[in-house]
């Protein structure tokens, strides 16, 4: 009699507790930032809440490679086709292919690009700055393309248009909202840097509530692989340099800071921002994000290692801007 009163005792506590984690779990929201995901770190804290702009529909289009005035070489900034809205307003036709199709731009891009069709007079090639040197290191080294191009007509992946509405988290395991619970708590009552998992840090952030807009505003979420891929260097600037003069596609460098660089960092790749801002590779957007990160709340996610749309749409116009230094103005668009 006993033991079996012991073992009701043991399986009613037993469903007690998975009963309350499961409760935890489907009240904590599911998380819609790449950084609160990994780190598992509620949105209810970290998550933005200024809207987003707005875009047209039909500026979020690509155009096949044969039929594109630019040829756009893009990681996940800019799979959402957001910051390349802008040139597409303006009448131009881009096509955008990303790097984790075929991996590095080897030495014969220029001949993959145009045997691909490409017709065009300007190639933009963007990269975030932890990952460049490593791209044109690979790249300098490999002789042949390894994949034909691949040029989407619509975004690799659709961009928030508004906040997610709050929703019962039924595909999170039994134990995330306990941890959310747990990390959340721990990087609100901790003043000073946090590291969640492998990936995720929560840094304190000077001023940090006029740059963003989520609730826990003087910390924001950060990548730890913007300071474990080290800065880029003067080296990485000669690499830049004799691999743009090895091709016969005019090149356009869209180098994007990394969020650390922007926020925490600023002086984290100055050897190689210093010799690109004084060429004509591309715009310094090193210097431009520094400044607009204090005009533009939430210029990147505080949640997310991308920028936000409102940061993608202010450097789409940056590029247009050199863009039409290089490019005749296109044909007025059909109405």
């Amino acid at each position: 009699m006993t033991s079996a009163s012991t073992w009701l005792k043991t399986f009613v506590l037993g469903f007690a507790v998975v009963s309350a984690m499961l409760i935890v779990t489907l009240l904590t929201p599911p998380p819609y930032g790449d950084l609160s995901r990994i780190g598992r770190l509620s949105d209810a804290e970290f998550g933005w809440r200024a809207p987003p702009p707005p875009a047209p529909a039909d500026a979020l289009k690509g155009t096949p490679i044969d039929q594109a005035d630019i040829l756009v070489v893009g990681d996940s900034f800019s799979m959402t086709f957001y910051w390349q809205a802008p040139l597409v307003q303006a009448g131009y036709k881009v096509a955008t292919v990303y790097w984790g199709q075929f991996g590095y731009l080897c030495r014969d891009f220029s001949d993959w690009a145009l045997k691909a069709g490409f017709k065009g007079r300007l190639v933009i090639v963007e990269s975030v700055e932890r990952l460049l040197d490593e791209r044109l290191r690979k790249g300098e080294a490999c002789q042949t393309m390894i994949k034909a191009p691949e040029a989407r007509t619509t975004p690799f992946f659709k961009s928030f248009t508004e906040v997610p509405a709050p929703s019962f988290n039924w595909s999170a395991k039994l134990t995330s909202g306990l941890v959310t619970w747990r990390n959340t708590r721990r990087a609100r009552n901790t003043d000073g840097d946090t590291l969640y998992g492998k990936d995720t840090q929560v840094r304190l952030v000077p001023d940090g509530c006029q740059q963003f807009s989520h609730p826990l505003c003087d910390r924001a979420l950060f990548f730890k692989d913007d300071v474990d891929n080290g800065p880029l260097t003067a080296e990485s600037f000669d690499l830049l340099k004799r691999y743009t003069a090895s091709q016969s596609l005019p090149l356009l460098w869209m180098v994007i800071p990394n969020k650390t660089t922007v926020y925490i960092d600023p002086q984290h790749s100055q050897p190689f921002v210093q010799q690109f801002g004084a060429e004509t590779y591309g715009p310094n957007l090193f210097a431009y994000a520094h400044d607009q990160r204090k005009r533009v709340r939430d210029f990147y996610f505080p949640n997310d290692t991308h920028t936000s749309m409102h940061g993608q749409l202010a450097l789409g116009e940056i590029i247009l801007t050199e863009v039409r230094k290089r490019l005749p103005a296109p044909p007025p668009r059909a109405p």
